[in-house]
């Protein structure tokens, strides 16, 4: 478009017989420029600029501008424009060859770098584009490779913690324990099926943890009190599966006392497309025989970047101890929107 403005429109206010031969010249430079763009933006520039090569670059487009400077000069003694275009504008006057007039060869100069200019630019663009395609491609790769990792790390973990309550049943309370597995039976149905999938249902993921919660009740004593506030949530809303579970665990894990009297607040809200979920429990150490004792942290560390990776922006994770009450807390509000 560009151009067809500066080649074909603007001699046309000349006011003047302009001989056919000029409008062939001004074609046939319209098509050269034309080729020059293509060529520079299609080839040179991406194997030779953006290879790292700018010198080699540089000398290829001042031999190219010579060449085409020469090129046109050629082509317009090849069609006499010279003698024809004196007599255009001077029909009184016998033609005289003389010296060349250097402003149009400069002004041709500068359509070949406009050219290359507007071609080169086009094409690192373009190059910029396409690497930022592949960057965010290999990005979502990477993401959707860790979090099969985190999730392959949350299996064993939930069903080590699990198995190891149900064991511990097996010399209490041998029914409890056979209603134990029953319900695991239950929540591995869950994880078999729910957790290889990037979302489900919240209501799914609120069974889970209400099965979760009946489980651990069964080898609790009665010195331990829970406080348990769980909604309803609505149908449609999505979570990524057993992304709460470790908060679960770690209040059982932390918060239990088989001598001390002891508290276990568990709360789960949504209002509209927000989801508010705490806990809250008293800090015990847990004892040194015990397989949770060499335990390093796994599930919350797993969760906290996995909700980096699925709810980036979208979600406020707060935890800590309240020393004065010897209770640990955790504030998990998330926007499922």
């Amino acid at each position: 478009m560009l151009s067809t403005v500066l080649l074909l429109l603007s001699p046309l206010g000349w006011r003047i017989d302009i001989p056919d031969q000029y409008w062939i010249k001004q074609t046939f430079l319209a098509l050269l420029l034309v080729v020059i763009f293509y060529i520079n933006m299609l080839v040179v520039v991406p194997k030779i600029l953006l290879k790292g090569k700018p010198i080699l670059y540089i000398t290829i487009i001042i031999i190219a501008a010579v060449c085409f400077v020469g090129l046109l000069i050629y082509f317009e003694e090849l069609l006499g424009l010279p003698e024809l275009m004196f007599k255009a504008f001077n029909p009184d006057k016998p033609y005289k060859p003389g010296p060349r007039r250097i402003s149009g060869d400069v002004f041709n100069s500068l359509l070949f770098f406009l050219s290359i200019g507007i071609s080169t630019s086009v094409a690192s663009v373009q190059k910029w584009q396409k690497d930022e395609a592949l960057r965010r491609e290999m990005d979502k790769q990477r993401i959707n490779t860790e979090l099969s990792y985190l999730k392959a790390q949350i299996n064993p973990h939930f069903f080590f913690n699990t198995l190891n309550n149900i064991y511990s049943l097996t010399n209490l309370d041998v029914k409890k324990a056979q209603e134990a597995l029953l319900k695991l039976s239950r929540m591995m149905r869950y994880v078999l099926y729910e957790n290889q999938k990037d979302e489900t249902l919240l209501k799914k993921e609120v069974n889970f943890i209400q099965d979760y919660i009946e489980l651990m009740k069964m080898r609790l004593t009665g010195n331990v009190k829970l406080n348990i506030s769980i909604d309803e949530p609505k149908e449609d809303l999505v979570l990524a599966p057993m992304l709460l579970l470790p908060f679960l665990e770690n209040s059982f894990k932390h918060g239990i006392s088989s001598q001390k009297e002891c508290e276990i607040k568990i709360k789960l809200e949504v209002m509209g497309q927000t989801l508010f979920f705490e806990t809250r429990n008293n800090i015990f150490p847990v004892h040194s025989d015990s397989p949770e004792a060499k335990e390093n942290g796994i599930g919350m560390v797993n969760t906290q970047r996995r909700l980096a990776l699925l709810y980036p922006e979208k979600h406020r994770l707060k935890f800590g101890k309240d020393e004065a009450n010897n209770e640990y807390w955790v504030n998990l509000t998330i926007n499922l929107a």
